[in-house]
């Protein structure tokens, strides 16, 4: 996927390089036909002559050498002090004399910046959730009372004699959050009945096909 500055994406890519090769166009027009450089334009066609079409695939960012980059050594020695001292990067950072910075940015690429994602026992990772998308999903309905026009009690105080039993009722928010990937899927329904839920588990089915969040087995 190219990433949200991108003026070309991999169609316009192709569009391009084929105009100069294969319609014969300038290099500069056809650059200026997509809106781009003809720096831009002479870029994409070196890679298209080097590699074909899998040149004009998007390239990682990630540089081929950090020198500046943390020694496996020490990652694995602030790695280890979290698990023997269950500390955070405060505490560990003035225990092994390095960098607050350092010590939260290793936690944070190993995926253990949280202590309470940690086994109290052991500092082991627990992660509760699934392998794969759609194996299960979560669901919960959440009753939340409805504000009237020009705002409630909050704004214009509690009416004490007001009867109870009129007020306006309640929505009930059904949510639906798939294990692995953590896609969501809500609705605001009036009621939690059966036929409500039912119908909801439907429409969060669709929805979550429609996301690609589905069982292998199925």
């Amino acid at each position: 996927m190219a990433h949200a500055n991108a003026r070309l994406t991999h169609f316009g890519r192709l569009l391009l390089v084929q105009r100069i090769t294969e319609l014969g166009w300038p290099p500069a027009q056809a650059a200026e036909a997509l809106g781009v450089s003809r720096a831009t334009a002479y870029k994409w066609l070196a890679r298209y002559r080097a590699l074909g079409s899998a040149g004009l695939a998007d390239r990682s960012s990630r540089p081929h050498r950090c020198p500046h980059a943390l020694p496996a050594d020490q990652v694995r020695r602030v790695l280890a002090a979290r698990r023997r001292h269950r500390q955070g990067p405060h505490r560990l950072a003035f225990r092994l004399g390095m960098a607050r910075s350092t010590i939260y940015g290793v936690l944070r690429r190993h995926g253990q910046s949280r202590l309470a994602d940690t086994d109290r026992a052991s500092g082991v990772v627990v992660r509760y959730q699934r392998e794969h998308p759609g194996e299960l999903v979560h669901i919960d309905v959440k009753k939340l009372g409805r504000i009237p026009d020009g705002g409630g009690h909050r704004a214009h105080g509690r009416a004490a004699s007001t009867p109870r039993g009129l007020g306006i009722g309640y929505d009930y928010i059904h949510s639906a959050v798939d294990d692995r990937s953590r896609v969501a899927f809500s609705q605001i329904l009036p009621d939690e009945s059966a036929a409500t839920a039912a119908l909801f588990l439907i429409e969060a089915a669709s929805f979550f096909a429609d996301h690609g969040c589905t069982s292998s087995e199925s």
